[in-house]
């Protein structure tokens, strides 16, 4: 079977633009969750998010969309788009892949997903079509919304005409994407594949649905940066988060028969489904425990081997235990050799994107031995004893495989198997 790495990171996430900058934040306990200023959220339980920052509100690191897409452009895609485009640009500079034939074109493809999609451009266009009637709606509405178009966009952009697909699986629609892009390459349709997702939903009508759902953090309104805290006892739900995060992977020998830089390579990808609750997981975390086992078997690698876990650890008081249950299943006797943290600590939690910037997060793990810190985790739950959940401070460590994990609403699973470059 063909052996797919990575070679090429690009992501936009509350902690700011750029892999390294991202990087430095996340290890030095930066948080990027604030209070909403851009919308009105004085009749929402939850006043806060992790927002991608402007140049405005963060000079070093804020996004300054003028610089990466034409004004004109912006008023025709929704904002996820607009973050999967800039997250996409990145990622492919920096994998320094330029396609020139016609074969290598369409032997380059492009899987970039979302979990919700164009969702401000919807209510906004509602809105309109209620104030305004009909004619006032823009020709670009649908093709500015729809998921799909993420992946059209880029794909037009770069003229890769290889295949051109997009996953929604809620919260592990990042993960799936750059799972099912490695298998792809595996399985002989291309040799290189952008992958990843983008989100952009907070807005009025997605935080005011989540809100409904009693899903996110209402404790902390007045202390943001305190609110994303798996596993501690004070946590309370968990925090909507934007960005996107991009992965290029491509097929080993093609890779190396270029001299391109090899991050990481992807050695195993599991998938399942829990068959239970459209929101809940199953008490024992049945699914998720299958899933990491189905990348194991995939990586033909043993628990003993996994050095970290980028847990889906969402802040949830439910959630966050469940997985926990699953882990200590798959690792058995090896629980003390691993380390587990949650990066959705520092970012909040970025739905259909989460899976690749956690994904990213893993690989840079790997590549500096470094364990990210799981912030605000002061006051453990007791139930999470005997787990290495890497509280507060980054942790310095061997690490050459990590797991990363994403589970969604409607009992959607993925896991992935990243392992250092050999």
């Amino acid at each position: 079977m063909r052996r797919v790495v990575v070679t090429g990171l690009g992501m936009l996430t509350p902690l700011g633009n750029g892999v390294d900058l991202n990087w430095k934040r996340l290890v030095s306990g930066k948080v990027g969750i604030k209070k909403i200023t851009s919308f009105d959220v004085s009749d929402i339980p939850c006043q806060i998010a992790g927002q991608v920052p402007s140049k405005k509100e963060d000079p070093k690191a804020g996004l300054d969309l003028d610089e990466w897409i034409e004004p004109r452009e912006q008023k025709r895609i929704d904002r996820f788009i607009s973050y999967g485009i800039i997250s996409a640009m990145q990622a492919v500079e920096d994998s320094g892949w330029q396609p020139q034939t016609e074969k290598e074109k369409c032997r380059t493809g492009v899987i970039l997903g979302s979990g919700i999609g164009g969702l401000e451009t919807i209510s906004n266009t509602a809105d309109l079509i209620s104030t305004k009637g009909p004619r006032r709606v823009s020709p670009f509405f649908i093709p500015s919304a729809l998921i799909n178009l993420l992946s059209g966009q880029v794909s037009i952009k770069y003229g890769f005409k290889g295949p051109n697909h997009s996953v929604v699986t809620a919260c592990s629609t990042g993960a799936h994407s750059i799972g099912d892009a490695s298998r792809i390459i595996r399985y002989g349709d291309a040799d290189v594949m952008v992958a990843g997702g983008a989100e952009a939903a907070c807005c009025r009508i997605g935080m005011a649905g989540f809100a409904a759902a009693r899903a996110l953090s209402t404790n902390f309104n007045n202390d943001p940066t305190l609110s994303s805290r798996p596993w501690d006892i004070k946590r309370d739900g968990f925090v909507m988060g934007e960005g996107a995060g991009v992965l290029i992977l491509e097929e080993r020998e093609h890779a190396l028969s270029r001299g391109a830089k090899i991050y990481a390579e992807i050695k195993g990808y599991g998938m399942s489904g829990d068959a239970h609750h459209i929101t809940a997981p199953p008490e024992g975390g049945d699914g998720g425990y299958r899933a990491m086992k189905a990348a194991l078997n995939d990586s033909n690698l043993n628990a003993s081997d996994i050095d970290y876990i980028n847990a889906h650890g969402t802040s949830t008081p439910l959630g966050d235990l469940i997985e926990l249950k699953a882990i200590r299943k798959l690792m058995d006797d090896n629980l003390d050799n691993i380390s587990i943290s949650s990066t959705k600590s520092a970012t909040g939690h970025l739905l259909g994107a989460a899976g690749a910037i956690e994904a990213i997060y893993s690989i840079l793990s790997i590549i500096n031995q470094t364990i990210p810190p799981t912030n605000n985790l002061v006051n453990p739950d007791p139930e999470t004893k005997g787990f290495d959940l890497v509280p507060v401070n980054a942790k310095s460590k061997p690490i050459n495989y990590v797991l990363s994990n994403s589970f969604g609403f409607g009992g959607t699973n993925a896991s992935l198997l990243i392992g250092s470059v050999d």
